[in-house]
């Protein structure tokens, strides 16, 4: 994942320029999820690992409601950015590096809940790097817990194979931010280079690339059905506001 770690290496201390108001989305972010925890019966009893936590996005909110969260992520630089911003926060969670194909090498304990939000599972390039991943996640799952995770709608961009994101607009003190992505496509996987243009006193412009696989609902249902997973579900940005379609997976 050399690739992967060194887009949100170079990217952490810019990444939460991705949003309007990180804070914010923090924390419905979080609420979202609390809600959906709940409908699948669980409480703030339940231990969390955030498997993909980048800079803390949904690991932060979920302590500040009360869980018991771990966070992991396989980019030191993203983790750093998490970590500080806890401290501020004050809330306990405890970190750790670690590649998502390999939990077990890290944790020997197993959680009632597993995350990866944000789009982390198609980082995975290929069949065989995302059957190790779900094959390591459902591993550290205990029976009855479930997994969460949210990607693009791929169904849908794979008919379309768009060569640009719509770009987000932000208004900042000093003028205004405009991020956006450019996609290059081979078959199902495309190089993707992410802008962030800042328009204030001064112009800065700043350019990420990583690579990602377009990977199809039904593939990832599959694969969790074939780990033990008893139940699938697909919830989709109608049912929960979220803005990517998001499996929940019981095992």
């Amino acid at each position: 994942m050399d690739i992967v770690q060194t887009f949100y290496d170079n990217m952490a201390s810019e990444y939460d320029k991705l949003f309007s108001d990180w804070e914010a989305s923090s924390g419905e972010q979080g609420l979202m999820l609390h809600t959906l925890f709940v409908s699948e019966g669980f409480d703030k009893s339940a231990g969390i690992l955030d498997c993909a936590c980048g800079i803390g996005t949904q690991s932060i909110s979920l302590a500040k409601h009360g869980y018991n969260v771990t966070a992991s992520d396989v980019s030191e630089g993203e983790l750093k950015r998490a970590r500080d911003r806890a401290e501020k926060d004050n809330v306990n969670i405890a970190f750790a590096c670690a590649d998502f194909r390999n939990l077990a090498d890290i944790f020997d304990t197993k959680f009632d809940i597993i995350i990866a939000m944000d789009n982390a599972l198609p980082h995975m390039l290929t069949e065989a790097d995302l059957e190790k991943a779900l094959g390591s996640i459902t591993d550290r799952l205990l029976q009855g817990g479930i997994f969460v995770a949210s990607i693009r709608d791929y169904d849908e961009l794979l008919f379309v194979q768009p060569v640009y994101s719509p770009p987000y607009i932000h208004k900042t003190d000093n003028g205004q931010r405009v991020c956006f992505q450019t996609w290059e496509w081979k078959e199902e996987n495309y190089k993707l280079t992410q802008y962030i243009i800042d328009d204030g006193d001064t112009l800065q412009i700043s350019k990420y690339d990583c690579e990602y696989r377009a990977t199809r609902r039904s593939e990832i249902t599959k694969m969790l059905k074939d780990k033990g997973c008893s139940k699938v579900e697909w919830l989709f940005p109608k049912d929960t506001g979220f803005y990517q379609p998001i499996v929940v997976a019981r095992k």
